[in-house]
């Protein structure tokens, strides 16, 4: 069986800037992306499989960052998720990371440090 999921990218944020800037940042470095709007909308999607790498903002309505971190890792123990957030919560950045967070980053973040972890991510998924 081939494993599909190589140089994907998922972006997960309720502001559309956050989403293109994500797909533009990516895909500059050769990455395909997948956005999504809410967690839900990711979950539901079935592109958990296909991805190597999740970059989600912390508030969202409905499912938040921090429960959609505890569902993928659920499932994808390994799974790399990167932090966005335009709120400094250094009680949110510690659960984050906790979790297993491979990064946390605040808003407006530094688009080669966003990479620079992307690559990270991506030299652990085969």
């Amino acid at each position: 069986m081939t494993d599909q999921r190589v140089r994907i990218v998922v972006g997960v944020d309720d502001d559309i800037r956050i989403r293109e800037a994500i797909e533009s940042l990516v895909g500059s470095a050769g990455f395909t992306s997948f956005v999504f709007s809410s967690a839900e909308e990711f979950l539901q999607s079935g592109k958990l499989l296909e991805a190597c790498c999740l970059i989600t903002d912390v508030r969202l309505a409905g499912i938040d960052g921090l429960e959609l971190q505890r569902r993928v890792r659920h499932d994808l123990p390994q799974f790399p998720v990167i932090f966005i957030s335009g709120h400094h919560d250094d009680e949110v950045r510690r659960k984050a990371l906790d979790g297993g967070a491979l990064a946390f980053m605040y808003k407006p973040f530094d688009p080669s440090a966003l990479l620079a972890a992307v690559y990270e991510a991506m030299s652990d998924c085969s």
